[in-house]
């Protein structure tokens, strides 16, 4: 099995492509032909030594996939070989062959392509979790969504407008702003020249919103805490500029303000297993009925990896990058 990997740490120079052992089926496992990928920061952390693969997980990169079945586990049952299936893997993505466990394999609809299932996988499930299960979104509330043109992001808005929220993002540039207006922000604030709790307080008549989803971390802490409604509720799950900061906790007290994390990878396999399920309740069949789709910002086959990594690092995505491993043939690229 051929696989891309990272030797050593550093620059887009550690990225190798090489032949690796055939993943061995586990008793929950389906062991799936990969024909698409897609790229994630923790993809680059990774390969930068800023991110720690947990202990039993691959280490090669990939944390969605999109493929076939071609053999399964002892203990799984339901499936058949050649079966189109995707979901979120604990690394592995960017080979020919990975395992997915039964659990969080999801079908792929007639209506969908392989690309588009690999670029729905991982933000589907985050953005499920943190806005709705932690952070408790309901229609006509306002949401702050920071990083607003990134894959969660996009992801973020278009499921808090099929919701009924309003939402409301942070973005870098011009650019982006027009691109997240076009898909129905309420408004898109470049945080770079706009002070984004002055924007909120002035969109939402001086209230705040109800939740902030926050990548940014430790730098951000006290103005999103400032930018939410009385009981309102930030949701951390990045941690991009700051590990750390201070908080004012009689604002937190006074407000009733709820401050939650959420991390996919770290979590145990049952807990995964959780969040996966309740994203398939609420999201397989409007993803089926194609009433909300990814936002893929471009498709590039697996060996242009280097390519698409230097896109995320210069920050120039607006959607998901996807990565092809197989040809329309099947055929893999690697």
């Amino acid at each position: 099995m051929r696989a891309i990997v990272y030797e050593g740490k550093g620059g887009c120079e550690v990225i190798t492509r090489r032949e690796l052992p055939m993943p061995v089926c586990t008793p929950d496992a389906l062991l799936v032909k990969v024909h698409a990928t897609a790229l994630n920061r923790g993809d680059v952390l990774q390969r930068e030594g800023e991110y720690e693969i947990p202990a039993g997980q691959s280490t090669i990169p990939g944390i969605e996939i999109a493929g076939t079945v071609e053999a399964w586990g002892e203990n799984v049952t339901g499936y058949s070989k050649g079966q189109r299936v995707y979901g979120v893997v604990e690394g592995g993505g960017f080979a020919e062959f990975c395992l997915l466990d039964h659990g969080m394999a999801n079908p792929i609809p007639e209506t969908v392509g392989f690309e588009e299932a690999a670029a729905t996988a991982e933000s589907f499930l985050t953005c499920n979790e943190t806005l709705f299960e932690l952070g408790g979104l309901a229609r006509g509330n306002h949401v702050l969504i920071h990083a607003g043109a990134s894959a969660i992001g996009t992801t973020a808005l278009l499921m808090a407008l099929h919701a009924g929220a309003l939402p409301i993002c942070t973005v870098g540039s011009p650019r982006k702003a027009e691109a997240l207006h076009a898909l129905g922000a309420v408004a898109a604030i470049e945080y770079k020249t706009q002070d984004f709790v002055a924007e909120v307080l002035r969109l939402t008549e001086g209230e705040g919103v109800s939740v902030v989803l926050d990548f940014v971390g430790g730098a951000y802490l006290d103005r999103n805490l400032h930018a939410l409604r009385l009981g309102g509720c930030m949701v951390a799950t990045g941690l991009l500029d700051g590990l750390s900061a201070e908080i004012d906790l009689l604002h937190v007290i006074e407000r009733r303000l709820q401050i939650k994390g959420s991390s996919l990878r770290l979590r145990p396999m049952a807990e995964k297993r959780g969040v996966n399920e309740r994203f398939r309740r609420r999201w397989l069949e409007p993803l089926a009925r194609g009433e909300i789709r990814p936002v893929i910002h471009a498709v590039h086959s697996i060996v242009e990896v280097v390519q698409a990594q230097h896109v995320m690092e210069a920050n120039q995505n607006i959607g998901k990058i996807v990565l092809t491993v197989r040809d329309a043939e099947g055929q893999s690229l690697l």
